[in-house]
């Protein structure tokens, strides 16, 4: 016999993000580094909760995102600045800073929001270098401040319900976790073989830059610290040798398999409603903009002739303490952009989909099977509803400061983050590494 039912998400107003009525002197001032897609996403929480969030500030290099991010936020003129350390030269400004830049320009700026008297609403991953992510925790403690990471899947109804179903014990002692990031062929030509993260040594390795919210997750459901890791992952398919005979290396000179190839640029980016990918390959959302940005920019090369050099499929096998052991797949050779995991106890075991919001339970020798349906799981913002929750929790812990504590601390999130370095070292060394190397002493 099989149950259904169905279950209503939390909204943010569950996490604070509605406690404070039409009380301005709770307003929690923001000050927001980085105004690209992230920024953008994280201020949006401004725009209908004014006595909770107000953005006051902004830097980025980029005039036209300054100016959009200023025109949005009502920000005025002198609080728009063209690098953080004009932000950080002058008096404080906000209650927090929101740091959205580039993985590699995520450190600095973020130590001198703590050393500045700022709380930190910090991008993941924390920064590429796992030596940078300790002392970013560090600093945190020393200046008493407030460090949350956006591990924003912890805030997603999704998992919290798989997380909730597994404390009350529905599967018993959880024994085994089975995860799997299904990237999608299409995200993963996007994002990391044209993209901003298609080369580690300038973004972060395709496990930390794409992955460390899943091993995030997967340290949180387990309830313990990860003792060892082996993985293996390769950049197989993206390649030139997989280039069809005669392919240019942008789509716009002349590609013999414009008709079939389903990686052709102008398919993508000169589209009607082209999305953020489109916002992504150029900022300028007319026609000729963005047919010259394709036509020479990054975003429109040949799938098969580009400088990636990030995996496109990985795997990774961890051992947790109490004897729970785990196996991570992310890849790029998915249909669907999803996540599904299988959870293993000694009394039953859950299936669920992301995508469809759907979570199943069966019971040993039961018979029968449990289907519970979340309903409005994503309907605010991204990531399965997580976004605007991260937000709504951040601003709760920096109006208690810090007496409500945040899912996605530093401290919580750097055990995720060393498991993430753990497994490329053990990727490229081809060998089990113990997440002891890592000292934090």
């Amino acid at each position: 016999m099989d149950r259904k039912m169905k279950i209503a998400a939390a909204g943010p107003e569950d996490f604070g993000g509605g406690e404070n009525g039409n009380n301005p002197s709770a307003t929690v001032t923001v000050a927001v580094i980085g105004a690209g897609l992230r920024g953008m996403i994280y201020s949006s929480f401004a725009l209908d909760r004014q006595y909770n969030m107000r953005i006051v500030a902004v830097a980025d290099p980029r005039t036209e995102r300054r100016e959009r991010f200023r025109e949005k936020f009502s920000i005025p003129s002198d609080k728009c600045f063209a690098n953080w350390d004009e932000l950080f030269a002058g008096p404080k400004l906000a209650d927090a800073v929101f740091i959205c830049t580039r993985d590699k320009d995520h450190f600095e700026p973020a130590m001198k929001a703590l050393a500045a008297g700022y709380h930190v609403l910090l991008e993941k991953p924390m920064s590429p270098d796992w030596e940078e992510c300790v002392a970013l925790g560090r600093q945190a403690e020393q200046y008493n401040r407030i460090l949350t990471i956006c591990h924003v899947l912890r805030y997603a109804p999704f998992f919290r319900e798989i997380k909730r179903l597994l404390d009350e014990g529905r599967i018993g002692r959880l024994m085994s976790i089975q995860h799997n990031e299904n990237v999608a062929y299409w995200h993963q030509a996007h994002s990391y073989v044209r993209g901003y993260f298609s080369k580690s040594g300038e973004a972060s390795p395709m496990i930390l830059a794409k992955s460390c919210h899943d091993l995030d997750i997967m340290a949180w459901l387990a309830g313990g610290d990860c003792l060892s890791v082996a993985s293996y992952g390769h950049l197989t398919y993206f390649r030139p040798e997989f280039a069809p005979p005669g392919a240019p290396k942008y789509c716009l000179d002349g590609c013999p398999v414009s008709q079939e190839c389903k990686y052709y640029a102008p398919n993508i980016y000169l589209i009607e409603n082209g999305g953020w990918k489109a916002e992504a390959a150029c900022s300028d959302p007319s026609y000729e903009a963005r047919y010259k940005a394709i036509k020479e920019g990054p975003f429109g090369r040949c799938v098969y002739h580009c400088d990636n050099d990030v995996v496109d499929h990985q795997v990774v096998s961890m051992e947790f303490e109490h004897d729970i052991t785990a196996v991570f797949t992310m890849s790029a050779f998915t249909e669907k952009c999803n996540r599904t995991l299988k959870l293993m106890g000694t009394e039953g075991e859950l299936r669920a989909t992301m995508e469809t919001n759907e979570i199943q339970i069966r019971r040993f020798g039961s018979g029968t099977e449990e289907t519970i349906q979340l309903t409005d799981a994503g309907g605010h913002v991204g990531h399965g509803g997580g976004d605007s929750r991260l937000v709504a929790d951040f601003l709760r812990t920096v109006r208690t400061q810090g007496a409500h504590t945040s899912a996605t601390s530093a401290r919580a999130s750097i055990q995720s983050h060393l498991m993430a370095f753990a497994a490329e070292r053990s990727r490229l060394e081809k060998r089990m590494v113990r997440l002891e190397e890592f000292q934090q002493a």
